[in-house]
């Protein structure tokens, strides 16, 4: 069974699904967004150290809002009203996806990146909270626009419910979602001064200490720790920081790059300078995140002495720099 494609939609890469999904998205139903626009009206920069989450048996360290947060905001804070959708039974999940699609929708998926073919098999890893854009079907094949690749692909059906219905940590349970209705614009003169105060209040006052910049600095405590109880863990513990930051998605220093380029936008938007000298200062601690990164492997490697104060000093100038910025902004 063929369904008729959505000939009006157009792929976009981006630099992580979620967001990009969002941006695609309110482009195609008539409402132009950029990704790092997408990303910062949804308050999603954030930092967190959560040792009672494992990966690996390592403690989770996350760089941004929990997955699905970026896609309730657009809900809630840009008036748009999405159907969302679970389901028991994977046939039924199915069948429900080829009617949207029947009906000329594009639909978000999430879905389990181990299961998806077109992935090269060194980027598979089980991770289930990857989203994605199905716009149509040809025979037995769904055509998808994944963010994360620089053109539309393919997927299999057999293999695209496997992906939608993989069991483990945020299984999707064959989550999809599409809008039903549209805001005629946005009001980026309220909604942006109001996600910015979101995002400042996350990274500044949490009121635990291994959330938002309190968290940058358990962590820079937690590698001295163990380098100087000379832990044999060390090396596998920065190798997983490094792995969380940089390969896992779009990596700590890559949505600290995005959150710039939301600020500079938003800036050109409102005529704001504070908010275009907050976009370099987040920058600048992007620049220090992926210093923090090229250390630990060097480190890691042998190829430079193991000196775990110097890592530490990395990730609280990280701190310093994030703090200064949303200190910056609390103005606006």
């Amino acid at each position: 069974m063929s369904h008729a494609l959505n000939k009006s939609f157009v792929h976009r890469q981006s630099a992580h699904c979620e967001s990009g999904v969002v941006s695609a998205m309110m482009t195609h139903h008539g409402i132009p967004m950029t990704e790092p626009m997408a990303f910062g009206l949804a308050s999603a920069l954030t930092f967190a150290y959560i040792p009672f989450v494992k990966m690996a048996g390592m403690p989770l360290i996350a760089y941004r809002m929990p997955p699905g947060a970026i896609i309730r905001a657009m809900q809630k804070r840009m008036g748009v009203k999405i159907v969302r959708q679970k389901f028991r039974d994977p046939k039924a999940g199915m069948a429900a996806l080829d009617e949207q699609l029947a009906q000329g929708r594009i639909v978000g998926l999430q879905t389990c990146v181990y299961w998806l073919p077109y992935f090269p098999e060194p980027m598979r890893f089980h991770f289930n909270a990857h989203n994605m854009i199905v716009y149509g079907k040809e025979g037995d094949e769904y055509l998808v626009s994944d963010p994360v690749f620089e053109g539309p692909v393919r997927c299999p059906a057999a293999a695209l419910e496997k992906a939608r219905f993989a069991k483990g940590a945020m299984a999707a349970k064959g989550l999809m979602y599409y809008p039903t209705q549209m805001p005629s614009s946005l009001e980026h003169a309220k909604l942006i001064p109001d996600a910015v105060r979101r995002n400042c209040r996350t990274m500044s006052y949490a009121p635990v200490p291994i959330v938002g910049i309190k968290g940058i600095r358990y962590l820079a405590n937690n590698v001295v720790k163990l380098g100087r109880k000379n832990d044999p863990s060390l090396n596998l513990y920065l190798s997983h920081i490094v792995r969380m930051q940089e390969e896992i998605g779009t990596g700590g220093a890559g949505f600290r790059f995005i959150y710039a380029s939301y600020l500079q936008e938003s800036a050109k938007l409102l005529g704001n300078h504070l908010l275009a000298d907050a976009s370099k200062q987040m920058t600048a601690a992007g620049d220090e995140w992926r210093r923090f990164a090229l250390q630990s492997a060097k480190m890691v490697r042998g190829r430079t002495e193991m000196n775990v104060e110097t890592l530490a000093g990395i990730l609280n100038t990280c701190a310093d720099k994030e703090a200064a910025m949303w200190r910056s902004l609390r103005v606006v």
